[in-house]
């Protein structure tokens, strides 16, 4: 429950498009090796190389559990598929624009809970610390625009159109009944307030906050709100949830504190070694066969998940199809869709794309369960 380092937040999945420049003369003279043209913008060798340089920690920050040796096959798969995501992210963007999506309110709040989530008191405070990580302020936040812009096309797009019925879930819940059948376990949220590297007097600060929040929970605001807005822990963004625990898995003072609380319950403010914490029982299973509305959300999750990445590669794959996309020979596109492109003298710069293929935009599909 402990804070993520400043520089692992920043760096995680950071993939900067930073069109190289070139000099415009009598003759052609190319200054970045172009790697793929996604209609009118590039990916250069440079991007490319950046966003390869950077797998490793990516993979690192999302697989925090993992061995060395499932660290490593992911490294290969995702450098495998990295041409591929990098013209994804690009089709993503500009079928966002395309919808006129605007998500400079949620970028706003976004880097708002990177600078609390950093103890940072204000956003040149961030800006600062973005900077000292060798990054330059403006791609980052353009990298953080784009993540949620595409986000939002993926959940428009897709999500929104993927239908999972009630007679779905019984029959998976029927079928894999062996794994509901389960321990004494709680599922948590927490709003965490960080007291490391503070002084007595901070630390008396931070415990003043905590009391503070607790007693709002108290009259009725929202955990997973306030969560996302005080609290320093690396799940503030996800409204404080921390997952599923059973007896054994947590320290006893917060074993003992949750495990006597009904769903909905929360704590008194709880002081560990780093801070000062609230948590909060979002349910609370009894020891033995699930029944079906205790975890029917749970195989929702499930099955969305199992849906989501052949229904976006199906989404991307018509994108592909409504637009122009080159690749350089030696470079692989693991999707490219038949009869696509290929690079076979890269220019100083993109022209307009007058051989972009005048394709009629289809309707696109919805995804049935």
């Amino acid at each position: 429950m402990k804070d993520p380092t400043f520089s692992s937040l920043i760096a995680a999945g950071l993939v900067f498009l930073l069109a190289g420049t070139v000099a415009a003369q009598s003759k052609p003279v190319v200054v970045e090796e172009i790697v793929a043209r996604v209609n009118n913008q590039i990916i250069t060798l440079s991007d490319y190389q950046k966003s390869n340089a950077g797998l490793e920690q990516e993979v690192q920050q999302d697989c925090q559990n993992c061995t060395e040796q499932r660290i490593a096959a992911e490294v290969t798969e995702r450098r495998k598929n990295l041409l591929r995501d990098m013209i994804d992210q690009q089709l993503l963007i500009e079928r966002g624009k395309d919808m006129d999506i605007n998500v400079e309110t949620d970028l706003v709040k976004r880097l708002d809970e990177v600078r609390k989530q950093n103890n940072l008191s204000t956003m040149e405070d961030l800006e600062k610390a973005v900077e000292s990580q060798g990054l330059v302020w403006e791609d980052y936040r353009n990298q953080l625009r784009n993540n949620l812009l595409t986000q939002q096309v993926i959940s428009k797009e897709v999500g929104g159109r993927m239908d999972i019925g009630s007679d779905e879930v019984k029959k998976y819940y029927q079928a894999h009944k062996q794994d509901y059948n389960r321990p004494e376990q709680v599922h948590l949220a927490e709003i965490f307030l960080s007291t490391e590297d503070k002084s007595p007097e901070e630390i008396a600060a931070v415990h003043t906050r905590a009391d503070d929040l607790h007693n709002r929970l108290v009259k009725g605001e929202d955990f997973s709100t306030l969560a996302k807005r005080y609290s320093q822990g690396s799940t503030a963004q996800d409204g404080g949830d921390l997952g599923i625990y059973e007896r054994g898995q947590l320290a006893k003072q917060l074993e003992d504190a949750v495990f006597g609380l009904e769903k909905g319950q929360f704590t008194d403010v709880i002081q560990t070694k780093t801070g000062f914490e609230v948590l909060k029982v979002q349910d609370h299973f009894q020891a033995g066969l699930q029944p079906l509305e205790k975890v029917e959300g749970e195989i929702t999750n499930i099955l969305y998940r199992q849906k989501m990445e052949p229904a976006l590669r199906a989404y991307l794959a018509q994108l592909r199809e409504e637009s122009y996309v080159q690749v350089k020979p030696g470079y692989t596109d693991t999707a490219a869709v038949p009869g696509a492109t290929v690079i076979q003298e890269v220019a100083p710069t993109p022209d307009t794309p007058e051989k972009k293929k005048a394709k009629k935009k289809a309707p696109l599909p919805k995804v049935n369960s």
